[in-house]
C-alpha cells in the first residue's frame, strides 16, 4: 500500500476520533453557559496541565520551530527563555486571574477589565483586540493543517481543500460538545503530540546521521552559519530575541484563550502546580523540533516552504505507518489549538458583544445557539484568511502575541494592587497607542534599530498608560476594595 493512502487513512480516523469525543462530550455537559464556555470551573490537574500545553504548542511548534531552526539556526532556542517565563507568568500572575475569576464569576478577559475599571468602552476594545489577534492565531493553524493533509497525500488534497476539511471537524466537536469537547480532545492531542515529534525527529535523526552527536559534527562541518548568532540571515539580534521572549510568553499568556483556561481551574493548588511544571513540556519539545529543522536544512537544503521540512522528510525517509502516526500527531497539535481559539471567540463574542448590548436577558440555550453561529463565522474567516495569506508561522505567531500583549498594563493594574491606580482612560490610551506602535514598527519601519516590535509597543504602551492614569479618574475606592481586597485575601490570607 502507498505511503499516502496509509498516512491519510490514520490522519482521518483520528479525526473520527475527535468528533465522537465531541458527541461523548455534549452528553456529559449540560445546557448552562458556564459549563458550555468554562467547563463548569471544575477542570482538575491533568485536564488543565494536558489542555494548556497541547494549546500553547501548536502547528507552531510542529512545523513553525522546525521552519525557524531551518532558516535561522540554533539561534530560536531562545525558546528556553519564553518557555520559562509561562511558568513564572502563570504561577503568579495566572493564579490571581483565577482567584478574581471563581470570586466575581468572569468569563472572559473582557469581564475582568471592564469591572475593576468600570468601563464599557474598556469591555469593549479588549473583546476587538481579543478577537482580531486571535484571528491571526486561526490562521496558522489553518496552515498547519493545509500543509500536514496535503504533504501526506502527496499534494492530492490541494493546501486550501486540506486546511478547510479540518477547520470543519475542529468546529464540528467544539460546537458540539463545547470547552468540554475541546478539553477532552486536547488530553489526547497533547499526549499523541508530545510522543510523536520526539519519535519522528529521533528516527529522521539516527536514520539520517547516525544520531545527534552525527549531525552535530556535519553541520559544524558543512553549515556553521546555522550554529551562530545572529544566524544565517541575521535575524536573532539581541533586540529581537528579547522582543519574541516577551511577545511569546506575557503576549501568548493575554490571549483570551489562555486567559479562559485560568478561568476553569478547579482550584489554587491546581493553578500553582500548572506553573510549576508547564515549562518542562514546553521546554522540551524544542529539542526534536531543532533535530528536525537542522538537519533538514542539510538534506533538503533547497526547500521553498521551510514549514513543510518535518512532513517532507517523513514522508520521503520513514515507513508508511509511523509516518501516518506522526502526521496523526502533528494534525493534532494544530487542531489543539485551533479548537481552543474558536471557542474563546466564541466566548467573547457571545459574552462581550452579543449578550451585553444586543440581546440581554435571553435563556442560556439562546446564548449557545448564537455561539455556534458565530464559530461558523469564524471558520469562514479563518480559511479565507488562510488561502490569501500565506507567511512563516512563527512570525504569524509572534504578531498574535504582541497584539494581546497591550493588555498587560490593563491586567498589572488590576491583578497587583498599588499606590497609583491605573484608570480606565490610561487604559483606552495605553492599548490604542501600542497597537499604533506595532504598526509602525511592524509595517511601517520593521524593527527599528534591531528592536522588536513587542519591546516598542510595550514601552510606549506603558508610558501612556501610566502617564493618562495620573490626570484622569480612577476606579471608584468601593470597587477598589472590593478587587485589590480580593487579591491581598488570596495572597496573603485573612
Amino acid at each position: 500500500m502507498e505511503t499516502w493512502v496509509v498516512s491519510t487513512g490514520l490522519i482521518f480516523i483520528y479525526l473520527i476520533a475527535t468528533i465522537v469525543i465531541g458527541i461523548l462530550a455534549n452528553r456529559k455537559g449540560t445546557a448552562n453557559m458556564e459549563d458550555f464556555f468554562l467547563y463548569g470551573r471544575q477542570a482538575g490537574f491533568i485536564v488543565l496541565y494536558l489542555t494548556v500545553v497541547a494549546t500553547f504548542h501548536s502547528a507552531f511548534a510542529f512545523l513553525g520551530s522546525g521552519g525557524f531552526f531551518y532558516t535561522h539556526g540554533i539561534g530560536f532556542w531562545m525558546a528556553g527563555t519564553w518557555t520559562v517565563l509561562v511558568g513564572a507568568i502563570t504561577y503568579t500572575l495566572g493564579t490571581r486571574i483565577w482567584a478574581l475569576g471563581k470570586k466575581f464569576g468572569y468569563i472572559t478577559p473582557a469581564d475582568l477589565l471592564a469591572d475593576f475599571y468600570e468601563s464599557e468602552p474598556v469591555r469593549v476594545i479588549v473583546a476587538v483586540v481579543s478577537v482580531i489577534f486571535t484571528l491571526i492565531y486561526i490562521q496558522v493553524q489553518a496552515q498547519g493543517l493545509g500543509i500536514i493533509l496535503s504533504v501526506a497525500t502527496g499534494d492530492r488534497i490541494p493546501f486550501a481543500w486540506a486546511s478547510g476539511l479540518l477547520l470543519v471537524v475542529a468546529a464540528g466537536y467544539l460546537m458540539v460538545g463545547g470547552l468540554r469537547a475541546v478539553y477532552w480532545t486536547d488530553v489526547i492531542q497533547g499526549i499523541w503530540m508530545y510522543i510523536a515529534v520526539w519519535a519522528g525527529s529521533l528516527l529522521l535523526t539516527y536514520k539520517l546521521f547516525g544520531g545527534p552527536v552525527a549531525l552535530w559534527q556535519r553541520l559544524a562541518a558543512e553549515r556553521p552559519d546555522l550554529l551562530s548568532l545572529p544566524g544565517p540571515e541575521g535575524f536573532f539580534t539581541p533586540g529581537i530575541w528579547v522582543g519574541m521572549t516577551v511577545a511569546l510568553s506575557f503576549g501568548i499568556i493575554l490571549q483570551p484563550h489562555m486567559m479562559i483556561r485560568y478561568f476553569t481551574a478547579a482550584s489554587a493548588k491546581t493553578m500553582k502546580l500548572l506553573g510549576a511544571t508547564t515549562p518542562i513540556y514546553l521546554m522540551t519539545l524544542f529539542i526534536p523540533a531543532a533535530f528536525v529543522g537542522l538537519g533538514g536544512a542539510l538534506i533538503l537544503p533547497e526547500l521553498e516552504t521551510a514549514d513543510r521540512i518535518f512532513p517532507e522528510l517523513l514522508t520521503a525517509y520513514a515507513p508508511a505507518w509511523l509516518t501516518g502516526l506522526i502526521l496523526a500527531g502533528a494534525t493534532a497539535a494544530a487542531m489543539s489549538t485551533l479548537d481552543s481559539i474558536l471557542h474563546s471567540n466564541m466566548t467573547v463574542l457571545t459574552r462581550d458583544v452579543y449578550q451585553r448590548y444586543i440581546a440581554r436577558g435571553r435563556s442560556d440555550r439562546h446564548y449557545l445557539a448564537f455561539g455556534r453561529w458565530v464559530v461558523v463565522a469564524l471558520l469562514g474567516v479563518g480559511w479565507v484568511l488562510t488561502v490569501y495569506n500565506f507567511d512563516f508561522l512563527v512570525t504569524l505567531v509572534t504578531l498574535s502575541g504582541v497584539g494581546a500583549l497591550q493588555l498587560l498594563p490593563a491586567v498589572l493594574g488590576v491583578c497587583y494592587p498599588a499606590r497609583r491606580l491605573t484608570t480606565s482612560a490610561g487604559v483606552i490610551a495605553g492599548i490604542c497607542t501600542g497597537l499604533f506602535t506595532v504598526y509602525l514598527t511592524q509595517v511601517v519601519w520593521p524593527q527599528p534599530l534591531g528592536i522588536h516590535a513587542a519591546l516598542w509597543s510595550l514601552v510606549a504602551n506603558f508610558a501612556v498608560t501610566v502617564g493618562v492614569s495620573r490626570v484622569t479618574r480612577p476606579p471608584s475606592a468601593d470597587t477598589v476594595e472590593r478587587v485589590h481586597g480580593e487579591v491581598e485575601r488570596f495572597v496573603y490570607g485573612d
